[in-house]
C-alpha cells in the first residue's frame, strides 16, 4: 500500500481546483497572455497592444455567466468612450473646459448605456484618444485591441468551460448550519441550572455573528447560481438555483430568530441572577427541544444540498423525525411553562416569547411548506423568463403544442394497429 505522503499532492491539487481564487488566478493569466499574444499577431506590436490583455484580464470572470455580461459591458464601455472622443476631437479639441465636459459626458453616457462596474472605462478611454493627434488612428487601434482581448476572453471560457461551484456553495451552507447547530446545542445545554448573565450574553453575540457568515454565504452562493447559468454541463440548473437560494433563504431567517431567542435568554438570566433560568423538569424539556431543533436544521442543510450529497431521502427522513420530536417536546414546554407562569408569573412575556421562537424555527423548517416555497419559486422564475423574453416562451409554447399532437397521432395510430 502506497504511504498517505504520496497522495499529499493530489489532495492539495484538489483542493486548489477547488478554489476560486486560485482557479481566476491561473485562467486570468492564462487568457491575459493569449490575448497579448493573439493581439500582436493580428495587429502588431508598434505600440505594444497592451489593451487587449488587460480586457481579458477583467473579462475573464470566475463563471461562463460572468465572463459574458463583462465583456459585452467592456466593450460597449469603449466603444462610447471611443465614439465621444472622436466627435470631441472633430469638434473642440483638447483644452481644460472641454476635457471636464468629455468627462461628464462620458459618465453619463455610461451610466445610459448600462455599463455597470465600466463606467469609468468610458472616461478612460475618451480621454486617452481625445489627448492624441490622430485621434482617428488611436480609437481604431484601442477598438480593435478591446475586441481581440474581449474575445480571447469570451472564446477562453468557451473552451475550457469554468468549473460548476454548487459544491463549494453547499459546503458552505453545511458550515453555517453547522454553526447554527452548535448554537442551539449550547444553547441547551445552558439552560439547564444556574446560566450566569456573561455566558447567555456570548451566545447572543454567536448569535450575532452569523449574519457574517450568511454574508459569506451569500457570496458563494452567488457564485455558485451565475456558474449554473449558460453552463452546458449542467442540466436542471434553475431547479439547483432556486434550492439553494430558497434553502439559504430559510437559514438565514432562523438565524435571525435564534439571535432573538439568545435575546430572550439574556434577559432572563439579567433577572433571575440567584436560580436557575427554569425549574429542572422545564428545563430538560426545552434541552430536548433544542437537541432536536438542532438535527433539524443539520438534517435540512443536507437536503437543500442533495444534489451534491445524494442523501436527500435519508437527510428528509431525518428531519421529518427531528421536527416530530421537536414539537413533542415544545408541547410538553409550553405545559410546564404555563404552570410555572401561573405559580410564578414573573417575565411571563419572556417566556411567551421563547415559544414563539420555537414556533417559528419549526415552521421555517417544515417539510410541506418548503415544497410549497419551491413550487412558488420556480413559477416566479417563470413567469420572469416569459415576461422578458416573449419571442422566446412563444416559440416554447409551439414546440409544446407540437409535441403534444405528434404525441396524440403517434398513440391514435398504435390504436389504429391495434384493432386493426
Amino acid at each position: 500500500m502506497r504511504p498517505l505522503s504520496d497522495f499529499r499532492p493530489v489532495a492539495a491539487l484538489n483542493r486548489w481546483r477547488n478554489d476560486p481564487t486560485v482557479m481566476q488566478t491561473v485562467r486570468s493569466a492564462a487568457a491575459a497572455t493569449l490575448a497579448y499574444a493573439a493581439a500582436v499577431w493580428l495587429l502588431g506590436n508598434r505600440p505594444p497592444p497592451l489593451l487587449a490583455p488587460l480586457t481579458a484580464l477583467l473579462v475573464v470572470q470566475v463563471t461562463l455567466f460572468a465572463t459574458l455580461t463583462s465583456g459585452i459591458r467592456r466593450v460597449n464601455a469603449v466603444v462610447a468612450g471611443v465614439l465621444i472622443a472622436v466627435g470631441f476631437s472633430a469638434l473642440v479639441g483638447l483644452s481644460w473646459w472641454s476635457l471636464g465636459i468629455l468627462i461628464i459626458t462620458a459618465l453619463a453616457l455610461g451610466h445610459l448605456v448600462r455599463v455597470e462596474e465600466f463606467v469609468r472605462e468610458v472616461a478612460i478611454s475618451a480621454m486617452l484618444v481625445l489627448g492624441v493627434s490622430h485621434a482617428t488612428d488611436l480609437a481604431l487601434s484601442r477598438v480593435l485591441e478591446t475586441l481581440v482581448g474581449a474575445g480571447v476572453g469570451l472564446l477562453f471560457n468557451f473552451v475550457f468551460v469554468p468549473p460548476v461551484w454548487v459544491s463549494s456553495a453547499s459546503e458552505s451552507i453545511e458550515d453555517l448550519a453547522s454553526r447554527m447547530k452548535d448554537l442551539l446545542t449550547d444553547i441547551g445545554d445552558e439552560v439547564a441550572g444556574h446560566t450566569p448573565v456573561e455566558r447567555a450574553a456570548a451566545r447572543l453575540h454567536e448569535a450575532r455573528d452569523l449574519n457574517h457568515d450568511i454574508a459569506e454565504v451569500d457570496e458563494s452562493l452567488d457564485r455558485a447560481v451565475d456558474s449554473l447559468r449558460f453552463n452546458p454541463r449542467v442540466r436542471e440548473g434553475l431547479l439547483s438555483r432556486v434550492v439553494l437560494r430558497t434553502g439559504l433563504d430559510t437559514l438565514e431567517i432562523i438565524a435571525v430568530v435564534l439571535r432573538v431567542t439568545a435575546r430572550t435568554l439574556t434577559d432572563l438570566a439579567r433577572k433571575r441572577t440567584d436560580e436557575p433560568l427554569f425549574p429542572e423538569e422545564t428545563a430538560t424539556a426545552l434541552q430536548d427541544v433544542f437537541i432536536n431543533m438542532a438535527g433539524a436544521i443539520d438534517s435540512f442543510a443536507v437536503l437543500i444540498t442533495a444534489q451534491v450529497s445524494k442523501d436527500a431521502d435519508e437527510a428528509e427522513t431525518f428531519l421529518l423525525t427531528e421536527l416530530s420530536a421537536a414539537r413533542t417536546s415544545r408541547e410538553h414546554v409550553a405545559t410546564l411553562l404555563l404552570e410555572h407562569v401561573q405559580e410564578h408569573p414573573r417575565q411571563w412575556q419572556l417566556h411567551g416569547a421563547l415559544l414563539t421562537d420555537i414556533d417559528r424555527v419549526l415552521d421555517e423548517l417544515d417539510v410541506e411548506k418548503r415544497s410549497m416555497r419551491l413550487a412558488e419559486e420556480l413559477d416566479r422564475s417563470a413567469r420572469r423568463r416569459r415576461e422578458r423574453y416573449p419571442r422566446l416562451a412563444r416559440i416554447q409554447r409551439r414546440i409544446e403544442k407540437a409535441r403534444r399532437r405528434v404525441r396524440r397521432r403517434a398513440g391514435e395510430l398504435l390504436r389504429r394497429r391495434k384493432t386493426g
